[in-house]
């Protein structure tokens, strides 16, 4: 068997091909395997390394290209850990600025019933249940594997109970909520996406040809249905064609906002 030091070195070896930073993905895929902190891991580098084969073939698929998140199976977001499996969409920091979006939404509206279009696995429904206690949630998505890890994730933060999960498009058979929130397939079938993102499911990240197709249906069902509001995420290069979109429908009362790099990242519209 062979030392930590000896594994860190050759895993990060194996990477340099396929990531950024090859050290540091070498040192988080040993400490998930092994279960060791980073701290004992560097103060006892000597030591040898348990089933070296299985570790090496956690290495082989992120130098394939597997995201990080699909080989451990979590995910950090809003500060808390939720599973994630192969075959529903990682989620990203930047969805974090639409849960922040929506809290503020819901206190303002005091709304109590708020639907999400396209949970896959449930951390923005499970995050708004966590930070506010006193709304129900009905969310969908046609995917049945993100909606069993959706239950997975409401059940581990005790909050099963106010979630009740549909597999539906859109909000077919669900009643009307007060808000609806949603981030949705968004990008372009025509745009060129690294390959890491490639082994995410492409129902979740691409939205049609131009990208926003979904996002324009949401809108329309959101005033179709006359919600008291809704909240999307969208591409950072969205913004103007949505802007017509939200004119040629007469939508008046709406706004962006960016997330933390200044990018446009969303919008809001209040019936």
């Amino acid at each position: 068997m062979a030392s930590i030091k000896e594994v860190l070195h050759k895993s990060a070896l194996i990477l340099s091909k396929s990531v950024r930073n090859p050290k540091k993905e070498a040192m988080i895929l040993l400490r998930e395997f092994s279960g060791k902190s980073d701290t004992f891991l560097i103060a006892h580098d000597e030591a040898q390394v348990d089933d070296e084969e299985g570790f090496f073939a956690w290495v082989k698929r992120r130098a394939e290209h597997t995201p990080l998140e699909y080989i451990t199976q979590k995910v950090s977001f809003y500060s808390r850990e939720f599973a994630i499996k192969e075959g529903v969409l990682v989620p990203r920091p930047e969805t974090e600025v639409l849960v922040d979006k929506a809290v503020e939404l819901i206190k303002e509206l005091k709304a109590s019933h708020i639907a999400e279009i396209g949970t896959g696995s449930g951390v923005i429904s499970v995050m708004l249940a966590i930070l506010l206690p006193d709304i129900t949630i009905d969310a969908s998505d046609i995917s049945p594997e993100a909606i069993e890890l959706a239950k997975t994730n409401a059940k581990k933060f005790g909050v099963e109970g106010r979630i009740k999960f549909h597999l539906t498009s859109y909000l077919d058979g669900i009643k009307t909520p007060d808000i609806i929130i949603s981030n949705p397939p968004y990008i372009s079938t025509k745009e060129e996406l690294e390959r890491h993102v490639l082994n995410e499911p492409h129902s979740a990240l691409f939205g049609g040809e131009q990208g926003d197709e979904m996002l324009r249906d949401i809108i329309l069902l959101a005033k179709q249905r006359g919600v008291l509001a809704l909240a999307c995420e969208m591409g950072y290069d969205q913004r103007n064609t949505l802007e017509m979109f939200f004119k040629e429908q007469n939508i008046k009362n709406y706004s962006f906002y960016q997330d933390l790099s200044g990018l446009d990242r969303g919008f809001i519209v209040k019936g």
